[in-house]
């Protein structure tokens, strides 16, 4: 078994790298930020502010969230629906930065995110991977950019999905939702401490892609 956390700011790449080195390694991908995302959407659905904490806390017992491979790519079924690219709008990241720092919504998640690892190889990514979920990770890496790449990546895909994105308003939201999960009481996103940091605010996703097999390598992780 080999399991592989990737942890890091949004936009710092960690997804479509993450999924890469799945497929390089013929393992599991799981994006623990889509199921605080999905959490999110149904606050959001139901008229919650992410500021009321109550109200998130109210809506966990009609949560049902189940994590399917489909040809190869992880689906995230609320309450048995996919909901797609609808829970990568910039209103729902800022709601799955606030549910993530609300301890009963991290323990509501945790089992379902140890459950995949303890039975599959994985390659993990989102906050806190290294420092909570998966605290013995055979590698650790914490992905990071510059504000200003994070936020032109991020502005990017979310016009090639078919999103309205204004670049300063990313950046706004990205600086904002970056001082909320470092700063959070719960599970803040920090490297931990045995983490290899990696900038990679003037690489390719290629350039990434083999760098971080690189750093697996080197760690002892799976030979690819």
């Amino acid at each position: 078994m080999l399991r592989i956390a990737i942890d890091g700011p949004s936009g710092a790449g960690k997804s479509s790298i993450a999924k890469a080195i799945a497929a390089r390694l013929s393992i599991v991908y799981v994006d623990t930020g889509a199921l605080y995302r999905t959490v999110g959407y149904f606050v959001r659905s139901r008229g919650f502010s992410r500021t009321d904490v109550e109200g998130i806390i109210s809506c966990l017992p009609h949560i049902k969230i189940e994590v399917r491979y489909e040809n190869g790519a992880q689906h995230v079924y609320l309450n048995g629906e996919d909901l797609g690219d609808r829970i990568r709008e910039p209103e729902i990241s800022m709601y799955a930065s606030a549910v993530s720092a609300v301890p009963e919504v991290r323990a509501f998640l945790l089992d379902t995110q140890r459950d995949i690892a303890s039975k599959n190889s994985v390659v993990m990514d989102g906050r806190d991977i290294g420092t909570v979920i998966l605290p013995n990770a055979d590698v650790k890496i914490f992905m990071t950019a510059s504000n200003e790449a994070r936020a032109l990546r991020r502005t990017k895909e979310l016009i090639a999905k078919g999103m309205e994105a204004n670049y300063e308003d990313v950046l706004r939201e990205m600086i904002e939702r970056d001082q909320n999960d470092r700063n959070r009481d719960i599970a803040p996103a920090v490297a931990a401490p045995d983490a290899i940091l990696f900038d990679n605010s003037d690489l390719s996703v290629e350039e990434s892609i083999e760098a971080v097999l690189s750093i697996i390598r080197e760690k002892g992780g799976k030979t690819v």
